[in-house]
């Protein structure tokens, strides 16, 4: 163990080491030993193993020390993953009770959901005439009633009947859901309920029961409703520059969705069979985990072969799904102008937010992270071009009844390019550009800086959105 070098003894007694003692008092005769140690990947002493009295000659051979030195391999190997396993579990345990005080804290009352259910669930139609149509702006519905009309799109989606769903267990599921947003400013409930609210609206404009299963479309709608849970305002980079322990967030998002389900109460699978409820989690994991643009990156050859297929394999619905749940969560880009522009500003807010934690750091944050080279104009023309327009392009391929919002998506990116600009010609400057992005615009779309587009976008009144809010 000192030396960490293998030691033969080929006459125990003789040997100056030996200890007497053991053989005295039990009557046994130790006459040759082997000697190894036993190491880590870095070469570092974690045992020592001990063979005792060779059976088939007089003591032990080179030979002999070969095997042996190959065996303490996989026995350094077995006891790293023992330790890791070890260390494993205990993070499963702190993982496992932090889930329970989250649960705890985010307890939902049965008072909370007997005055959700007072009334009974509302249609759609009693929340806005328009809530169906792609022109709504979601985020003009008052914090209080998004719970209201998640049970609404529940409803009228059918699923509550279809599926047999307790509505005492999906009210508390919903409340328990929007508990577990916290504040960031862009990634918080609100976002989770735009994206849900335009699952909705892919469900009831383009058919999607013609493409998906029900139990697919339920999926898709649950992880719309999932899948920032607990999300802290910083991205997955950040997570893993950081140390943090959730450095993969779609993953912790997953989880968080499953500890919620696993709450007493909260299960609005109870009723499935073992088999359709292992594909519903199947299907939540697989969609959530879809949200990393990465992951879409890294599919988008395949997506583009879904759209010019005609199939309707299990490999091609998982691709639309994957399809679908990117196009939801990005739909703030298929709104009019003055929304598209507030959404930037919110997450704007969040980027420089983690920015500045990169710098205290002692990091470099990307560009458009620094609030001091971020110039979103620009930023927002490589997004839309380069990722949200290639998305609702191919929305538009297989399902043409949705042309409008890559339409609308288009003339977004032109109103950033106009805003770029004017900013341009200005002289602004490209730092601070959050502040100038606020305070300028008004100026200049007073101006006439933008057409008299600035407010209608292809149907969308954006005013309406600020009166339904009055």
């Amino acid at each position: 163990a000192t030396t960490g070098k293998i030691l033969n003894i080929k006459d125990a007694y003789s040997h100056p080491l030996f200890y007497r003692g053991v053989d005295d008092s039990t009557g046994f005769r130790t006459r040759n030993i082997l000697c190894f140690p036993i190491k880590d990947e870095n070469e570092e002493v974690i045992g020592v193993a001990e063979l005792v009295n060779k059976t088939n000659g007089p003591w032990f051979n080179r030979f002999d020390e070969d095997l042996a030195t190959a065996f303490s391999i996989y026995c350094g190997i077995s006891i790293a993953h023992s330790l890791l396993y070890k260390k494993v579990h205990e993070a499963q345990f702190r993982s496992h009770l932090a889930n329970e005080m989250m649960m705890y804290h985010m307890k939902v009352s049965e008072e909370e959901v007997t005055k959700l259910l007072h009334s009974g669930i509302e249609p759609v139609q009693k929340i806005h005439l328009d809530f169906s149509e792609f022109t709504y702006t979601p985020r003009s519905l008052p914090d209080d009633s998004t719970p209201m009309g998640v049970l609404s799109m529940f409803e009228d989606m059918g699923v509550i009947n279809t599926y047999k769903i307790d509505l005492h267990t999906l009210a508390r599921f919903c409340l328990m859901v929007k508990k577990g947003y916290r504040d960031p400013p862009y990634h918080n409930w609100m976002h989770a309920f735009s994206v849900s609210h335009f699952c909705y609206l892919l469900y009831k404009n383009l058919q999607l029961s013609n493409y998906l299963e029900d139990i697919e479309i339920l999926a898709l709608f649950v992880s719309c409703m999932c899948h920032d849970l607990d999300h802290r305002g910083t991205n997955n980079s950040f997570q893993v520059d950081s140390c943090l322990c959730v450095c993969v967030f779609q993953r912790h998002h997953f989880a968080q969705a499953i500890a919620i389900l696993n709450t007493q109460g909260c299960n609005i699978f109870e009723k499935f069979s073992r088999k359709d409820y292992q594909r519903m989690l199947d299907l939540i994991r697989d969609i959530i985990l879809a949200t990393d643009l990465a992951h879409h990156l890294r599919i988008f050859r395949d997506l583009q072969k879904m759209a010019d297929g005609e199939t309707r394999s299990q490999a091609h619905r998982s691709l639309l799904l994957c399809l679908l749940m990117t196009s939801c969560d990005l739909s703030d880009q298929t709104k009019g102008w003055k929304t598209t522009r507030k959404i930037a500003e919110l997450i704007y807010k969040e980027f420089f937010s983690q920015g500045d934690l990169e710098k205290a750091m002692g990091n470099r944050p990307s560009e458009m992270m620094d609030r001091e080279k971020a110039y979103i104009p620009e930023l927002q023309i490589s997004f839309m071009e380069h990722i949200a327009m290639p998305i609702y392009k191919l929305l538009q391929e297989i399902f043409p009844r949705s042309a409008e919002l890559y339409e609308r998506v288009a003339a977004n990116r032109e109103q950033w390019a106009k805003v770029s600009h004017k900013f341009t010609i200005r002289g602004l400057p490209s730092n601070n550009s959050l502040d100038f992005l606020d305070e300028e615009f008004e100026l200049l779309q007073s101006q006439g800086a933008f057409g008299d587009d600035s407010h209608r976008m292809n149907g969308c009144l954006d005013d309406d959105c600020d009166k339904h809010d009055q």
